[in-house]
């Protein structure tokens, strides 16, 4: 069962790499980099700032950048921008339909919050909570925990040239970011 979709880990995927970045990044830059659809990212970017997470700046140094700082921005909030605060379970209330009752169930059947139902309103909670409690900070550090250590290094340069070749109308080299990865052991 997916509860949140390519939408939601395309998001947060793009946004640790604005986490510490001092320049705006580009949709396209952040999709390229990650070699993710561009179009579906420059859709849901601007939910992100509409959400307040991410500001927008516009002209050739454009793009989005963190709107608060990273450890004020909870994944929840991420979540709830992109994928909306839906329900992850939908009760079918089939307590109610016992080929027994003859469509007319007993009270006691359906009386109170289904018991199934209860257990997936308290395991969504809890991710909630979880979700709540994990700042952009937090997941950011995770995840560069598991780099060696130029690589930030790297992907900043790739930013920064990205940048300069729209500054100078230069064509831009589809030169892919994997190429600036230090040698594996």
């Amino acid at each position: 069962m997916t509860l949140y979709g390519a939408s939601t880990e395309y998001v947060l995927h793009s946004l640790l790499w604005l986490v510490g970045n001092p320049e705006p990044v580009s949709s396209l830059d952040l999709a390229e980099l990650q070699n993710i659809p561009p179009a579906f990212v420059a859709k849901l970017l601007p939910r992100l700032e509409k959400a307040g997470v991410l500001s927008a700046a516009e002209g050739l140094k454009g793009g989005y950048s963190l709107a608060r700082p990273a450890h004020e921005i909870s994944v929840l909030a991420v979540v709830d921008a992109v994928e909306g605060q839906k329900s992850l379970f939908n009760c079918q209330e089939i307590r109610g339909r016992c080929a027994l009752f003859n469509e007319r169930p007993p009270q006691w059947a359906t009386q109170g919050v289904c018991g199934i139902h209860a257990v997936m309103l308290r395991a969504e909670q809890a991710m909630r909570q979880e979700l709540a409690r994990t700042s952009l900070a937090d997941l950011a550090s995770s995840v560069r925990a598991k780099a060696p250590r130029p690589f930030a290094e790297h992907v900043q340069s790739w930013f920064d040239e990205r940048v300069r070749t729209r500054r100078t109308g230069k064509a831009r080299q589809r030169r892919r970011p994997g190429s600036l990865c230090p040698p594996q052991p």
